[in-house]
């Protein structure tokens, strides 16, 4: 080979020297780099104030005027003349074993009840539905129509199916030979009736929010588990429902904050104080009586404050337990 092809071939496979760093940035590049960092940070600020504010505007101030209104006598208008009277509206309240503490016990008892039967039965509905089959887009639909209406509609309906006398529910139940049944019109079935009721339309919106759960499940550690001989059930209780925790905890803390503030099905169905014994009057139906019927501003206040006491209080306590079991 000549010596100047070998010294080309040489020349083209030789490696080109590495680029040193470049240079410097000098003072006045830092300035306006600095420059350019701060005015981007106002920027974020300024971008986030509208939606701060609306925050403020829209929660603190009407959290802050309640918890206000729950320290005067404030009675027959909100804007009469009213003095600060401390804390006796909370020692009427808590002191109120006829109203206030029933309402208490009816409003947990309509939660816990109506709140375990929409996990459980969403539960079972999203692990049947887990797996595709023939017609799942229709069931999909279907399931989701109790959703579409709103509460009140929702209670009349079922004020229709359930009356006592031309409800369809008692026509059915004497055609397989069941006695008639009260129902809304009982005081001890109101309660009882209306979580069924509750379940009836809140079932599908825990189905949804389970079901999209197991869609994210990884499928290797159910793989390893059939192939270890584990059963249907051993593989739902030690692989799927661990991982499936924090989707059913965040699921039973949406459903049981909005079950704990249920008040208009309640009030469409049974009216003003829950029924004529109070039968389904719970401490959203028992505030909205003191507020609009007996005018009393200043103790409805004081019973709101308590209740939203109750429902931090009732968060906290699932957000911990669902830790503990996540952890």
């Amino acid at each position: 080979m000549p010596a100047t092809e070998a010294t080309g071939a040489a020349a083209t496979t030789r490696p080109s020297p590495a680029r040193g760093p470049g240079p410097a940035p000098s003072g006045a590049e830092r300035r306006r780099q600095r420059t350019f960092e701060q005015a981007n940070r106002r920027l974020k600020w300024a971008m986030l104030a509208p939606a701060v504010l609306f925050v403020g505007l829209m929660i603190v101030f009407p959290l802050a005027f309640t918890l206000n209104l729950s320290l005067t006598d404030a009675f027959g208008a909100v804007n009469a003349d009213s003095a600060h009277i401390g804390l006796r509206n909370f020692g009427d309240a808590l002191g109120d074993t006829r109203r206030f503490w029933p309402a208490a016990r009816r409003t947990l008892v309509f939660t816990v009840g109506a709140v375990v039967l929409e996990t459980v039965l969403g539960l079972a509905l999203a692990m049947l539905m887990r797996k595709p089959f023939r017609g799942m887009r229709w069931v999909r639909t279907v399931l989701i129509v109790p959703l579409l209406a709103t509460p009140v509609a929702i209670g009349i309906l079922w004020l229709l199916i359930l009356d006592p006398t031309n409800g369809i529910a008692n026509h059915l139940m004497e055609a397989v030979g069941l006695p008639r049944q009260e129902f809304l019109g009982s005081v001890g079935q109101s309660l009882p009736t209306l979580m069924l009721i509750d379940v009836w339309q809140w079932t599908p919106m825990m189905t949804l929010l389970l079901l999209a759960g197991l869609t994210t499940l990884p499928e290797e550690p159910e793989e390893a588990a059939l192939m270890d001989g584990a059963s249907a059930w051993q593989r739902f209780r030690y692989v799927v429902l661990p991982m499936l925790g924090p989707t059913l905890a965040t699921a039973l803390v949406l459903r049981a904050v909005d079950a704990l503030k249920t008040f208009d099905i309640l009030y469409a169905t049974k009216g003003a104080g829950g029924g004529s014994d109070f039968e389904v009057e719970t401490l959203n139906v028992y505030a909205y009586g003191l507020t609009f019927d007996y005018q009393e501003y200043g103790l409805a206040a004081a019973v709101l404050v308590l209740f939203t006491l109750f429902i931090v209080g009732v968060v906290v306590l699932l957000r911990r337990r669902g830790g503990r079991k996540n952890a």
